[in-house]
């Protein structure tokens, strides 16, 4: 991968060369000409990522952030939201690329649709300059599932192929409108309410976190229909268009844009329903299940997203530490610095690859041949791994911080945007106490844990004998023994166990996946993988050999 040094700092002109991890998940799971095309077209939009759109994406961070326009010039309600020309042209460039559209239609160059694997690798890349961003794609992606998997044909014809556009037709971003001010989380307490009018439904109310607001062409909202049971299983998914056919507004409008910390590129509001025309999707009594099939697709997302803020920080952290002299030595002499390097390297490949191992799961469950097994444990491995990228992508914008000194805290650097844009991730889709509490309904409902621990053993059966095996035993035995223990509990002392647990789940099954790689791949895949699980079982001795420092030349 070529770097290009310039005056402030040290640019990487492609995100995709040189990313041996990412090159081979592609080579394991597409074929043939797919294969060309993605390792083509991703090349090209690593590129793009690289330039333009991370140029674009600090313009917007620092000076064109989008502005709410509540009336036009004769005191009309118009609720626009203006963004930039910059933002504008990486919209276009990025859902022309088919992230959203060439997994629900076919990519013409190839008379086949794409799939999650290609399109999570472009949103990979994406969120190395832009996560941002990567937030309205995710929404998108997910108005395209719920319509495409459970909208009747006039509702589909009415909004998915401008939601899947590749730039042949108008572009409908989407956008999925659950939290209210009394429920948050709680989606069950949500009062949005809908009214029967004709053959035809009204919205009035309120949601208070409507991300892509002004923005979307199309939204995605739980509603109450009048007289339907309280709770969540009274909820109904609508479609709902941001104007009527003749461009005005659809009886709603943006009380006011969210000031938040990061990810300022997208235009988060509150907006208030007052009769909007909506459609209902699929069946009636089961908004809430097809908008929590959403979510899990939106955790993967939040998942792509973190490891895509990740492997940024470690790039501009390789960079500036390999220019940088400090005493007298380049910084990459310091075995502190080293040891920082290597067990960064060695985390971001894990985690990469044990997102698209999961990736591989939610393909069959999305396509409908995963078993009743395979579909639980798809929700717990999303949970985990959402939880614990999102919570590494800010350890690592802070250790890329850390490694620029002072520099690292100005704004000419891309890292303070990294670390505002990754503290985003562990809220965004659930936060750790909600997925906490996912891990507990899974257990009590299907056994999960039951199921994890028998996944583990069957894929560490097969992996070849090594001391880092033999100590990843021990673990399945000690965590087996807690989970059946935290199976019993009652419900207040598991809500008070359940993010431990969770953690080390991840780490656990994140080890396996390092152990499989290494044994697949060898050379510095092996190294990674004794870097990766020394340092997160604590298996090195004071005085022990560095492996960090000792492979450090090969891994970095």
């Amino acid at each position: 991968m070529k770097v290009v040094q310039e005056a402030e700092t040290i640019k990487t002109d492609n995100f995709f060369e040189g990313d041996d991890t990412l090159r081979l998940i592609l080579e394991e799971h597409l074929e043939g000409e797919f294969l060309e095309y993605a390792k083509r077209e991703l090349s090209l939009f690593g590129e793009l990522c690289a330039n333009e759109i991370d140029e674009r994406a600090k313009h917007t961070d620092r000076e064109g952030e989008p502005r709410l326009i509540r009336y036009d010039k004769f005191g009309e309600e118009v609720s626009d939201v203006w963004v930039n020309e910059g933002y504008r042209k990486t919209v276009q460039e990025t859902y022309d690329t088919g992230i959203v559209g060439y997994v629900h239609k076919e990519i013409p160059e190839l008379g086949h649709k794409g799939n999650y694997t290609y399109s999570f690798a472009q949103g990979y890349l994406l969120s190395h300059a832009e996560p941002g961003f990567y937030c309205p794609v995710t929404l998108t992606m997910a108005t395209a599932y719920l319509l495409d998997h459970y909208a009747d044909e006039q509702v589909k014809n009415l909004f998915l192929n401008n939601v899947c556009s590749t730039g042949e037709v108008p572009l409908y971003e989407g956008a999925t409108f659950l939290t209210e001010r009394q429920g948050g989380s709680d989606v069950g307490a949500n009062v949005v309410k809908a009214v029967k009018n004709g053959d035809q439904y009204r919205l009035y109310g309120e949601k208070y976190f409507a991300s892509n607001a002004g923005m979307a062409g199309v939204a995605m909202v739980l509603a109450r229909i009048e007289g339907a049971q309280d709770g969540s299983r009274g909820l109904t998914l609508f479609a709902v268009p941001w104007r009527q056919e003749d461009g005005k507004l659809n009886g709603l409008r943006i009380r006011r844009l969210k000031d938040k910390l990061g990810v300022r590129a997208v235009p988060s509001g509150e907006v208030e329903f007052d009769g909007a025309l909506a459609y209902v999707v699929g069946d009636p009594a089961k908004g809430l299940y097809y908008m929590m099939e959403a979510l899990n697709l939106s955790r993967i997302c939040n998942a792509v997203a973190s490891v895509g803020i990740m492997r940024r920080a470690l790039l501009e952290s390789k960079a500036y530490a390999t220019r940088r002299n400090a005493f007298g030595k380049r910084l990459t002499d310091y075995p502190m610095v080293q040891d920082t390097l290597g067990k960064m390297a060695a985390r971001l490949h894990v985690e990469v690859a044990t997102v698209f191992d999961f990736i591989q799961l939610y393909e069959r469950v999305t396509e409908g041949s995963a078993s009743e097994r395979e579909i639980i444990l798809n929700r717990l491995f999303i949970a985990l791994i959402k939880k614990e990228t999102a919570e590494q992508a800010i350890h690592f914008a802070h250790e890329a911080i850390e490694m620029h000194g002072g520099n690292g805290y100005i704004e000419d650097f891309v890292t303070p945007r990294l670390l505002r844009d990754a503290q985003v991730l562990t809220v965004w889709e659930g936060t750790a106490n909600i997925l906490g509490l996912e891990l507990i309904r899974l257990v009590y409902k299907f056994e999960a844990h039951k199921l994890f621990i028998d996944e583990m053993r069957s894929r560490l059966v097969v992996v070849k004998d090594s001391e880092m095996k033999e100590a990843l035993l021990v673990e399945v035995n000690r965590l087996a023994n807690n989970l059946s223990s935290f199976a019993g509990y009652d419900h207040a002392l598991q809500t008070f166990e359940a993010k431990g647990l969770m953690k080390r789940m991840a780490h656990l099954y994140e080890s396996v996946v390092a152990l499989e790689w290494a044994m697949k791949h060898g050379g510095k895949f092996e190294k990674l993988a004794e870097i990766y699980i020394e340092d997160t079982w604590s298996l090195r001795n004071v005085g022990d050999e560095m492996k960090t420092v000792g492979y450090f030349d090969q891994i970095i």
